[in-house]
């Protein structure tokens, strides 16, 4: 026997092997009797049903056999016993003797029925094997998934070839042509007489329950019940057998989804309020955008089922974004916001109490904390607020859902979920959805396992999915990360509800990401008042002519006796009443507060009414023992044994060295702002392309040791006993879906300090919706403050056009302080912070950018803060600062006044040039090489928004006699000027013109010839220190 195994496994395919080895972890182990007592040169031509693919079913029978002998047929039973024995090749196998007929199904089940020969035997059952197999794959291609019958849901309307779809699908006819095509001299090899034959079934299915053999009626009976009718189970291209037997289980064991009398009247009461509640917005509002959930109201329940499971096993946040379509009723069903704070919102009349523009009803958000009934535990849940702009909440709902996991110690996601909801246009068509998913398995990114829910309405506004999509299905982008996909027909609850049970078990057990694919319609055109039978005619007749899945459920539960009529009247009329006394109340409602709608509460940090505790800022010094102690362990190795990089013990000797001298640079002022807040309990995160070294090789928080793989070591850590965690990830190359994440991720608490930054300040451009929709109008539109920081490198270098420019001019254009009013203002540098809605900074020392890191901190409210940083001034000789400019007493300088001779005798100042960034350092080089430090003073503006218009104010007062020159290394189109000028104007309340030094207009934000860059450098200084350059223009 030992030969047979062995012949058969050299010609068996690979994997077979890893089959047969799971095959025997689920059989006891039985003594093997048999030797090896010769050894043959061509068993396989002796024994020719011994094949490669025949293997494994041998090897099948034969642990069956050793299990049981009475377990498999009788000729099997002679074989193995001869082979055993050491039979020679061709002898081991006899004939069987003929049976006779058998008189009941049992009897039948109990024994294969014998073939002419083994061949043939062995040839039939693998045939079944492949018709499982078969199923489980194709299976869903055929599922009735479409409530309205009209498109297939996979966009293909053509069968498998390789499934036999039973009587039930088609008519005998074709159902007899297709298992002719399949079987006699085809695909299969069987033949309609084989319908009644009892196979043994294959240990990769489930369908025969505690039967281990069925006819194969009844095997393609009971593949259609589990793949081919209203849910269709995508799960085959997972490469983790233990994952698929799961789902295996959970969809082919015989009448596993039953459901009780009880479970079923709360999914009819659940469907009553989401039905109701739509139509209760369309009596009193028939002419309002709602963007309705008519058409798959069964997504309230669907989404109370996974909570309820998820709360079952252990969840107690819950955190979900969603798109605009049904949103209103999530809150209300979902979520349970008053029904009169949703109805007021129609209010024409309602005013605004809160600062700021606010948004439309069906974009805003949701905290709330409440009990759940069915698991009578505890359950936060929160909906993300999100803009028009489809999936861009993907990220931040996944970013905030890893903050929370990460405050209470949620290490494996027991505690805390996301679900996220998707529109089937926008998961196929929208780029970022793809992004997302490819950090849910990355260690810094992971939050253990996300339920999607697609409300797949087959339509995307007017276009048709055929033109929508390239893919099958609008889920095929969840396939890239081995994420189970669960095809549903929205017109069957119970299913539904079974395949989200399904789905919320999963994440729980393998903490992976699912899909459920509620594949409805949409009875309303785009909103309430779009007319869909101009673009889809024939979708919508038959829309019309739909009855509504509350009607069909509950004429259903009549006819099966769970409910009556006047059950059922009664529910509705329960529900009609609370809506109505709900909208009796909501009139009394005058002022709309959003807070009321806020999705991220800070408990704590405002006052009860959600101003800040003070307007003031304290000093952002620090004593110089706190700076010697964390330069000195950035400039060592607090690890035994640890080899690192030649080259990186060189940088680190002369950080150490320049801790002596008392001196930063621009990684140790980094390293310093970090390292003071993490002592005082501040947690922080830094993430984006390459940070963990720096893209400039500056920055090296992360230290490698140099002979043992993986072993790594972070310094920051090491700093304090009781210091908070420091976070440092290198991203995936994702812009747009990294920043949405560091942005959700600073949602979840005001006492972090959360950054991003950018390989490249400019390729934030590929982020530009989260800068637009969230980051820059957040607070504005959801009363949400933020204080994540986004580093950009920036600075013109010669380095070409797509790495120069961080594109400041974007960042000032979309600022709200007006340039034509001088703020008057109490407190005026904290309160004008307070009022803008970001900051916006390029500091030109290292001092600088120190303070202002831990200022944002130290402030009593969050803003989001945009600094441009350095290249070359990351190790430019003179970027340096002393720790002086470091110590208890300093702050952050928004304007450093020239200091040198010009200082000393401005009325003899003819020009002041205003500056920002790295420029500074070219004038200050050229106009030291032309000898006119006592004629021109240079003013660095390091915050650019709000525009400092105190300070600047006081410089040019303070050189009564000079010209106003804007000096910037960018393109005049570019840059700051544009946003600069009419403030400086308006400063010196327009007494002089504010002139211009700097590159002309371009298309590209710089050249890509480094002798072009530098005739255009040395051009903008010509200009900037001829004293002549703006006489004919005055």
């Amino acid at each position: 026997m030992l030969n047979l195994r062995t012949c058969a496994a050299k010609l068996r395919p690979l994997t077979a092997s890893q089959t047969v080895k799971t095959i025997s972890q689920h059989r006891p182990a039985a003594p093997r009797t048999f030797q090896q007592l010769r050894c043959y040169s061509a068993p396989v031509a002796a024994e020719p049903f011994l094949s490669g693919t025949s293997s494994n079913y041998v090897e099948e029978m034969y642990y069956a056999w050793l299990e049981n002998p009475k377990s498999v047929h009788k000729s099997w039973d002679i074989f193995f016993r001869n082979a055993n024995a050491g039979a020679a090749p061709g002898t081991a196998y006899q004939s069987p003797p003929p049976l006779t007929s058998l008189s009941t199904l049992s009897q039948a089940q109990s024994l294969v029925q014998a073939q002419p020969n083994v061949d043939k035997l062995v040839e039939d059952h693998l045939a079944v094997q492949s018709l499982i197999r078969a199923y489980q794959i194709r299976g869903h291609h055929v599922a009735q998934l479409d409530p309205l019958g009209i498109l297939d849901a996979d966009l293909d309307s053509s069968l498998p070839a390789d499934i036999i779809t039973s009587t039930d699908k088609l008519d005998l006819a074709v159902f007899k042509e297709r298992l002719r095509v399949l079987t006699v001299g085809g695909f299969y090899g069987l033949d309609e007489s084989d319908l009644d034959k009892v196979f043994h079934l294959p240990t990769t299915t489930f369908i025969g329950g505690n039967e281990s053999a069925l006819p194969l009626r009844e095997i393609i009976r009971r593949l259609e019940m589990a793949y081919c009718q209203h849910i269709g189970v995508e799960f085959m291209f997972i490469n983790d057998l233990e994952q698929c037997q799961w789902i295996r289980q959970k969809f082919e064991t015989p009448g596993i989804m039953q459901f009780t009398n009880e479970e079923k009247r709360t999914l009819l009461a659940r469907l009553v309020r989401s039905t109701r509640f739509e139509e209760f917005l369309h009596r009193k509002w028939s002419s309002e955008k709602r963007f309705g959930l008519e058409g798959c109201e069964v997504l309230i329940p669907a989404l109370k089922t996974i909570i309820d499971k998820s709360s079952e096993k252990g969840v107690d946040y819950v955190i979900m974004g969603m798109p605009h379509r049904g949103r209103l009723n999530v809150l209300a069903n979902v979520i349970r916001k008053e029904l009169e704070q949703i109805f007021c919102q129609f209010d024409s009349k309602l005013e605004a109490a809160d600062e700021g523009s606010g948004d439309v009803k069906y974009h805003l958000g949701m905290y709330h904390r409440r009990i759940n009934r069915v698991t009578d535990r505890n359950i936060t849940l929160s909906l993300v607020a999100n803009p028009s702009h489809l999936e861009a909440a993907d990220p931040v709902v996944q970013g905030k859902t890893k903050a929370e996991q990460f405050y209470c110690g949620d290490t494996e996601g027991k505690k805390v979920m996301s679900i996220l909801l998707h529109g089937d246009a926008a998961f196929a068509g929208q780029g970022i959805v793809y992004e997302t998913f490819h950090l849910s398995d990355l260690p810094s990114y992971t939050t253990h396992g996300t339920v999607h829910v697609v409300v797949n309405n087959q339509i995307g506004f007017t276009t048709d999915p055929r033109m929508a999509r390239s893919s099958p299905y609008p889920t095929d982008v969840a396939r890239v990360v081995n994420a189970p996909i669960f095809h549903v027909n929205a017109d069957d609850p119970e299913a539904v509800v079974y395949v989200c049970n399904v789905a919320a078990e999963w994440r729980s057990t393998f903490h992976k990401d699912v899909v459920v694919d509620l594949v409805c319609y949409r009875r309303n055109g785009h909103n309430e008042m779009d007319e869909p039978m101009f673009t889809q005619p024939l979708m919508y007749k038959q829309i019309r002519k739909q009855k509504p899945v509350l009607q069909k459920y509950a004429e259903l539960l009549i006819s099966q006796g769970v409910v009556n009529q006047p059950e059922y009247e009664e529910e509705i009329a329960k529900y009609d009443k609370i809506c109505e006394e709900a909208h009796a109340r909501s009139k009394d409602e005058k002022i709309l507060h959003i807070k009321h709608w806020l999705d991220s509460p800070w408990p704590g940090f405002f006052t009860l009414d959600g101003q800040p505790r003070s307007m003031t800022c304290p000093s952002t010094g620090l004593n110089e023992e706190d700076l010697t102690h964390i330069g000195q362990v950035a400039s060592s190795v607090p690890v035994e044994d640890f080899t690192i990089h030649g080259g990186l013990s060189r940088i680190l000797k002369t950080r150490g060295e320049m801790v002596k001298n008392r001196t930063v640079d621009w990684a140790l002022a980094e390293y310093m702002a970090f390292g003071s807040l993490l002592k005082e309990g501040i947690h922080i995160r830094l993430s984006g392309q390459d940070v963990e070294r720096g893209t400039f090789s500056h920055r090296h928080h992360v230290l490698h040791d140099q002979n043992v793989d993986k072993r790594t070591c972070i310094p920051m850590n090491h700093l304090w006993p009781n210091q908070a965690p420091y976070t440092v990830c290198n991203s995936s190359l994702s812009e747009y879906g990294v920043l949405g994440f560091e942005l959700g991720f600073a949602m979840a608490s005001p006492n972090a300090l959360v950054l991003w930054e950018a390989q490249f300040g400019d390729f934030h451009n590929t982020a530009q919706c989260i800068i637009d929709q969230f980051i820059c109008p957040g607070q504005a539109k959801w009363v949400r403050q933020n204080g994540i920081v986004l580093l950009l490198p920036h600075g013109m270098e010669g380095m070409g056009p797509e790495h120069s420019s961080a594109r400041p001019e974007r960042f000032l254009q979309m600022c709200n302080d007006d340039p034509d009013v001088f703020p008057k203002l109490d407190d005026f540098d904290v309160r004008q912070l307070y009022e803008c809605n970001w900051i916006v900074v390029n500091c030109s020392t290292p001092a600088n950018f120190f303070h202002v890191l831990r200022r944002q901190i130290l402030l009593p409210f969050r803003k989001p803060l945009i600094i441009f940083t350095p290249k070359s001034l990351l190790r430019h000789p003179e970027a340096r600062s002393s720790f002086d400019d470091m110590l208890p007493g300093t702050h952050f300088l928004r304007v450093i006044p020239d200091s040198g001779p010009a200082a000393q005798n401005p009325e003899q100042v003819k020009r002041v040039l205003f500056c920002t960034g790295k420029v500074y350092y070219d004038l200050t080089r050229e106009r030291k090489a032309r000898q006119m430090e006592a004629d021109v003073a240079i003013t660095r503006v390091e915050q650019l928004s709000p525009f400092p218009f105190d300070l600047l104010q006081r410089e040019a007062q303070k050189y009564p006699a000079a010209e106003l020159v804007w000096c910037q290394e960018e393109h005049k189109n570019q840059g700051y000027y544009d946003y600069v000028k009419p403030r400086l104007r308006t400063t010196i309340n327009r007494a002089k013109p504010v002139w211009y030094a700097g590159r002309e207009p371009a298309a590209a934000p710089a050249t890509g010839n480094k002798k072009t860059h530098l005739t255009e450098l040395q051009r903008l200084l010509d200009t900037a220190f001829n004293l002549d350059a703006f006489k004919d223009l005055a």
